[in-house]
């Protein structure tokens, strides 16, 4: 679950060969040496004498040129801004004729499909609470803000970056894991379906967040009624559960987060509804979202027939969409090895973002997570000059909103539905990783 731009107080720096960096101010334990091992989960540093941007930027266009040329598109996009971007409006094959006979790009097509048809407030039951119970829900099961809505204050989880060791970095991988498998659940094909509403997805994730032994971190967060946010194409994030059926084509993002052993693990993913291979057996097991082969998140097999050209259009510039967010993440994630710098994050979302000529989301972040749900640091999806050095033992979340459209974004009035200005849809993927002594380990993988 994202937060909004928060400021962070530098405590001390350090000066490196390459940079001055601000460093954290506090530790929790020093971290031990760590074996010099990796498992699945672990990204090893590596080093280039090329630009990592640029780097990045060019693995994205090449991916992004060629999905363009397996769906017969045209020429990957050039690079967005808010100054030039309907002069950039790029054509599909599939044209719409306007009233002068000109003929619009696919951005603009989809951007006004989604201002004709936008996504309404919908009837939504109310908050479920949690009873405390001696057996099953004792005290420590509950969050401090279960009851009353009401986050502790506490100023240093603003300002202070903590350094987990061997005991608490397990902790988190336990919250982590399970959240993950959480948001597998929710996200299998044979959940998310045409006709089902997000407040019925809402409770299948609640009752089994409760199965496992673990409390929905959203659940009254400042309030918040729904244990999971679902956000719906143009709906940028912490989207409320509710009881409009899915259609064909929506775009949704399931965050997912839960409480359990004291502290958080938080993930989210974007699916697209219905877009499955004719004949796919929902029930098959890989499409749990277990790992197959390097990749860390399954996409079922695409839907290959459509009703008509328009239908056709809608699903295959979400697909461009997702895969872009999704490669927003990684190449996020890959940034991160001990001595980066946290803005080298940002700088390699934002360069996948440029390549596929979207933009990415600025007012809301990634952030710390431990025992409270958010702290420091915060983590800008975008190019910025916060220059903290990242050590290990750091754990945080990065979890890009990238936006067809403008970044643009505003807040129905109430309070926690983020949209897009311009009816742009957003697709989003979080991973809560750590910083090791050679690299990054993902936390939130099954």
């Amino acid at each position: 679950m994202s937060t909004m731009a928060a400021a962070s107080t530098i405590a001390r720096t350090v000066t490196t060969a390459s940079c001055k960096r601000p460093i954290v101010q506090l530790l929790s334990q020093q971290l031990p040496f760590l074996q010099q091992q990796r498992s699945k989960s672990s990204i090893p540093s590596s080093s280039s004498t090329l630009n990592p941007a640029e780097e990045i930027y060019e693995r994205a266009s090449h991916a992004a040129s060629t999905f363009d040329t397996q769906y017969n598109l045209d020429a990957a996009p050039p690079i967005y801004n808010n100054n030039n971007f309907d002069s950039l409006l790029q054509k599909l094959p599939f044209t719409t004729p306007t009233t002068d006979n000109t003929q619009i790009g696919w951005r603009r097509r989809q951007l006004n499909i989604t201002k004709a048809h936008p996504i309404q407030p919908h009837p939504k039951s109310q908050r479920t609470s949690i009873q405390p119970s001696t057996t099953q829900h004792p005290p420590s099961f509950f969050p401090p803000y279960a009851h009353n809505g009401n986050i502790p204050q506490n100023s240093s989880a603003l300002d202070t970056v903590l350094l987990h060791d061997d005991t608490s970095i397990e902790r988190m991988r336990n919250a982590a894991q399970l959240a993950r498998r959480l948001l597998n659940y929710i996200c299998s094909p044979s959940i998310v379906t045409v006709g089902t509403t997000t407040e019925q997805i809402n409770k299948l994730l609640h009752n089994a967040a409760l199965k496992h032994g673990a409390y929905p971190s959203p659940l009254n967060y400042m309030g918040f009624p729904k244990s999971v946010c679902s956000s719906i194409n143009e709906v940028v994030c912490h989207g409320i559960p509710d009881e409009r059926p899915l259609e064909l084509g929506d775009v949704v993002s399931f965050d997912v987060s839960c409480y359990v052993g004291g502290v958080h693990g938080d993930n989210c993913a974007t699916v697209i509804v219905g877009d499955l291979e004719e004949g796919y057996d929902v029930n098959d097991s890989a499409g749990d979202g277990n790992n197959v082969g390097d990749r860390d998140w399954f996409i079922p097999p695409h839907k290959t027939q459509f009703s008509s050209d328009e239908e056709q259009e809608r699903i295959i510039t979400a697909r461009r969409l997702v895969q872009a967010a999704l490669e927003a993440r990684d190449e996020g994630v890959a940034a991160c090895k001990p001595g980066a710098c946290l803005t080298d994050i940002g700088a390699a979302i934002h360069a996948v973002s440029d390549a596929y000529g979207y933009d990415t989301v600025r007012h809301y972040r990634g952030h710390g997570i431990f025992e409270e749900f958010h702290r420091a640091p915060f983590v800008k999806h975008f190019r910025n000059n916060e220059r903290m050095e990242l050590l290990p033992g750091m754990i945080f979340t990065i979890e890009p909103m990238i936006v067809e459209g403008s970044a643009d974004c505003f807040e129905w009035n109430d309070n926690w539905t983020v949209v897009t200005r311009d009816g742009g849809r957003c697709a989003q993927f979080e991973h809560t990783v750590v910083i090791t002594e050679d690299g990054v380990e993902i936390l939130t993988l099954p």
